[in-house]
């Protein structure tokens, strides 16, 4: 079966965005727990703290996948500004 579609340009193919940022997010998921496991196994000795550093990697990598994904759908993360103080008008 021959289809006669047009070739998508990749800037808006947003399956293959998709298929790419689930990608990297289970990727970077998947290695940064493990580095965390490896660094809790080797520098901490209680059982809570292991769990910590692993959490702490897994939140490392969704927060990196998180935003090399936003890059790649042309938007940005969003911008933390200070509140302004009381005295400030």
């Amino acid at each position: 079966m021959v289809e006669n579609r047009a070739e998508i340009p990749e800037k808006y193919d947003l399956n293959a965005k998709w298929d790419a940022c689930v990608d990297l997010s289970v990727h970077r998921f998947v290695y940064s727990s493990f580095t965390g496991g490896f660094v809790g196994l080797l520098f901490f000795r209680s059982p809570v703290t292991r769990w910590a550093s692993v959490a702490f990697g897994v939140g490392v990598g969704i927060g990196s996948a998180y935003s090399e994904c936003a890059k790649k759908f042309n938007t940005s993360a969003p911008k933390l500004t200070p509140l302004p103080e009381a005295g400030d008008e």
